[in-house]
């Protein structure tokens, strides 16, 4: 599966999925912009990085809509019928709580470590206690900084398409 994150105008940025599985489906704006990471965007990362094969990506790809329509509006209500039907994909409740979750403490740190919060908000370390991988949000938060750069990097209209389960951006060569 494809997942194409678009900088649009303004404050906006928009997700297009190409999948093997499933109905065609629309582009869709996204919730949550950020100059520096788009909320939709942190959840592909901490979703490939934990493989969380049952949360909003990895459901996608496996034909089911979640937070995406079909592009042909004619299959719109027969998907909905056949989603509602569907037995829930394995661990989907746990992988939809853990992405939530790694969502919330990744992008804090993240925003801590690069100076766009000065500190971590009130109670995170109750939340943070609830985590006990931390090299796996060591590994989430170094991602995020690879993926705000291409994104800062984009103008209005550019793109990033990524690949489901995501894989990291080639190593450069010193010269």
């Amino acid at each position: 599966m494809k997942v194409q994150f678009r900088k649009g105008e303004g404050r906006r940025y928009y997700m297009r999925v190409t999948r093997e599985r499933g109905p065609a489906l629309a582009e869709r704006q996204g919730p949550g912009y950020d100059d520096d990471l788009p909320h939709d965007l942190v959840h592909f990362v901490v979703e490939a990085e934990a493989g969380l094969t049952a949360g909003v990506f990895g459901q996608v790809a496996a034909g089911r809509n979640q937070i995406f329509w079909p592009e042909d509006k004619t299959k719109i209500r027969k998907q909905n019928r056949r989603d509602a039907k569907a037995q829930p994909l394995s661990g989907s409740g746990e992988d939809m709580r853990r992405s939530e979750l790694l969502t919330t403490i990744c992008t804090h740190l993240w925003q801590v470590r690069t100076g766009r919060r000065g500190r971590l908000p009130h109670g995170y370390e109750a939340l943070a206690a609830s985590e006990s991988d931390a090299a796996l949000i060591a590994r989430i938060v170094n991602r995020l900084d690879e993926r705000a750069r291409a994104w800062r990097s984009l103008p209005p209209g550019g793109s990033r398409t990524l690949t489901w389960p995501d894989t990291p951006p080639p190593k450069r060569r010193s010269r």
